[in-house]
């Protein structure tokens, strides 16, 4: 039998102590864009974008002490996003991962990360 549910995309919450933080991580050093603001807001928040993926960054100290997500974003050039983000921002790379290494399931991977995401970059 065949499912009618049909997905476009996977929208990830991310809460951050402070969203600027987030800002650093995802726009200056991975290049996302906001394609929302409401970074000025009551309750600050905005939509991240970068290719068909989209993200959403929440200032909120009670969530952001619960949650502490890792991530993996796959790549078909893994050596050049390295050699960008090591240069631009070695501040994020991982102390566990720090250069792409041949992992033993198959594929490449080096890891970033700031006080509240782990995010993997990965190319099989």
């Amino acid at each position: 039998m065949k499912s009618t549910m049909n997905f476009a995309k996977l929208v990830p919450n991310v809460y951050y102590l402070d969203i600027k933080d987030g800002l650093k991580l995802f726009v200056d050093c991975l290049e996302f864009t906001i394609g929302h603001d409401e970074l000025k807001s009551k309750n600050p928040f905005c939509v991240l974008e970068k290719n068909n993926l989209q993200m959403y960054l929440f200032e909120n100290k009670e969530l952001a002490k619960e949650h502490n997500p890792e991530f993996r974003l796959v790549t078909n050039n893994i050596d050049e996003v390295y050699k960008k983000i090591s240069s631009s921002h070695p501040d994020f790379l991982h102390p566990n991962l720090s250069k792409v290494t041949l992992r033993p399931w198959g594929a490449k991977e080096f890891a970033l990360r700031d006080n509240q995401v782990c995010i993997i970059i990965q190319q099989w």
